[in-house]
């Protein structure tokens, strides 16, 4: 039997970016898998201060929920509780003992990785399928695949009210959607 070729794609998402949505074109045209499974972490491990899942969900669906191949996941806010790459894993190969999962990371998390909880069976559980990024040399990744955009970039811009180029970084879709709902206005986080 064939397993099916699974990237487990997680991340804050406080906003998605381009960078994000290239990502996954990335990971489907490269062929390194047959589908992407976004996941926006539901309470993020290290207390950073996120929109409401909802927002980042509904974010998700809108900038990269169009792309063939790519599908918007709810399983940590089902998990509930702090969001751990290995407990989502593993739940999720149990849901789906025909998948061959991997972790679709960028080169700016890479080295970071080795610090999460019990890292060395995320890494088993799901290889790392790691992309280039802009200004992070990895050895055996290559050269950068991404923009160098980032959500506290996005963030911080639309705090400050600068909205020239945004256009540019974020799809105008979830562009929209923070408009409408306020999202990242103001002073504080997120």
């Amino acid at each position: 039997m064939t397993r099916e070729r699974v990237a487990v794609y997680g991340g804050s998402f406080n906003p998605p970016h381009v960078g994000h949505v290239l990502a996954c074109a990335w990971a489907l045209a490269t062929g390194a898998v047959a589908r992407v499974l976004v996941v926006p972490c539901f309470v993020h491990p290290f207390a950073k201060e996120l929109a409401p899942f909802e927002d980042r969900f509904a974010m998700c669906a809108l900038a990269m929920g169009w792309l063939p191949g790519v599908e918007i996941s709810r399983v940590e806010a089902e998990l509930g509780g702090e969001s751990r790459t290995l407990r989502t894993l593993e739940h999720l190969g149990g849901l789906h003992p025909g998948w061959s999962m991997r972790l679709l990371i960028g080169a700016d998390v890479i080295g970071d990785a080795p610090k999460w909880h019990r890292y060395d069976r995320v890494s088993e559980l799901a290889p790392p399928l790691v992309m280039g990024r802009l200004g992070y040399d990895v050895p055996g990744v290559g050269p950068p695949h991404l923009p160098d955009v980032s959500s506290s970039e996005v963030r911080a811009r639309l705090r400050a009210g600068e909205t020239a180029g945004l256009e540019r970084l974020v799809p105008g879709a979830v562009l929209a959607y923070v408009r409408e709902r306020g999202l990242y206005q103001g002073g504080g986080e997120p």
